[in-house]
């Protein structure tokens, strides 16, 4: 298969099994309302997996490989009209994603069909908090700084030429239904309890998977207006006393936010959990990040609005971006645990809270 199959452009889709994967192949194949003028190349670890498989039966390629895998990854590029690269950001330490972030789109711009290349970024939160280390997610800071370097580099719009744009995002709305943001508890009056260490002015910008979708969408429907451009996106901005009143007018169920100190938060969860690392030490003689000190820092980035969204610009393009109350809405939520990160599945993300310590809640 080719960048053009029937004057259908073809898409490489890195990440492709993942949560955010799934959605923008989702909106990359819908008719809205022309018939859609993609087909989609997926690169996959196993074309055995069951998302992989509804995949190729909704006609998506498989191709069959890591993208720890620089040569998997340039096989799978040979004859795109793009590419969409979501790196996993838990798949081995910051150095390796900054690594691959580079070397991927390295690879890319050697395609002779390649025609415009989207990174899928995080903000660069040390630089946003003045390289203070209290704030420095490695998860976030890997794909930010791949971000940084990606704008030093050429972006050719022309026809002939590689155009690349970046979609920046943050933390999916859809985790409230696992992963960090799911409540912590029921009360026996059936009360839901959504903890989390957050003060009253924090506004923790949550997007929708269904909006990255679309914008991505949009970079690849937009390719001269949006190359060498950052797409800076969330869907709104959510403080969590307006979680939990949003979550009562939608559900009609009672909710409560138990505001927690970081300590408090991290002591809710096993400590071999928290204790595993993120990656091999990034020098010599250190130790390697904990999961639990990235979450801490993580944390306080989302407490202390460390990273800025315009929600003008971003409403102005996409009219039809979702609201917290809309999203519940349409995803009939409940808080009940569901996996939306792939790597809950894999048994690796999707822990929760021990259940004693937070019977008091």
């Amino acid at each position: 298969m080719t960048s053009t199959t029937n004057e259908k452009k073809l898409i490489l889709v890195i990440g492709a099994t993942g949560a955010q994967g799934l959605a923008v192949i989702d909106a990359l194949l819908s008719d809205t309302p022309a018939e859609s003028p993609y087909i989609i190349r997926a690169l996959t670890r196993s074309a055995s997996n069951y998302r992989a498989k509804e995949l190729a039966a909704r006609g998506v390629e498989l191709v069959e490989g890591s993208a720890d895998d620089i040569d998997a990854v340039s096989k799978a590029l040979q004859g795109v009209y793009g590419a969409f690269v979501n790196t996993n950001g838990f798949g081995g330490g910051e150095m390796k994603e900054i690594y691959l972030g580079m070397r991927i789109f390295e690879v890319a711009k050697s395609v002779p069909t390649l025609r415009h290349y989207i990174w899928s970024n995080l903000p660069h939160v040390s630089k946003n908090a003045g390289f203070d280390p209290a704030y420095r997610a490695e998860h976030m800071d890997a794909k930010g700084r791949v971000g940084d370097w990606l704008t030093m580099q050429e972006s050719d719009a022309g026809t002939t030429g590689v155009a690349w744009s970046m979609i920046t995002t943050g933390p999916y709305m859809d985790m409230l239904k696992g992963a960090m943001f799911r409540p912590a508890h029921t009360r026996p009056d059936g009360t839901v309890v959504f903890a989390a260490p957050l003060t009253p002015d924090s506004r923790v910008p949550l997007i929708a998977l269904k909006d990255l979708a679309w914008w991505a969408r949009y970079a690849f429907d937009h390719r001269a207006e949006v190359s060498g451009v950052d797409l800076n996106i969330t869907s709104e901005r959510v403080g969590w006393d307006q979680l939990v009143e949003t979550y009562t007018k939608v559900t009609g169920r009672p909710a409560v936010f138990k505001r927690l100190e970081l300590v408090e938060w991290l002591a809710l969860f096993d400590p071999n959990v928290l204790a595993h690392p993120l990656g091999p030490p990034t020098s010599a003689g250190s130790k390697p990040t904990t999961l639990g000190e990235n979450l801490e820092r993580f944390w306080r980035v989302l407490r202390d609005n460390i990273v800025e969204k315009d929600m003008e610009w971003i409403t102005k393009v996409h009219p039809g971006t979702y609201s917290l109350e809309r999203w519940m809405r349409e995803e009939g939520y409940t808080g009940l645990e569901e996996n939306i990160l792939k790597s809950g599945e894999d048994g690796g993300w999707n822990w929760k809270p021990d259940a004693e310590k937070v019977k008091g809640f």
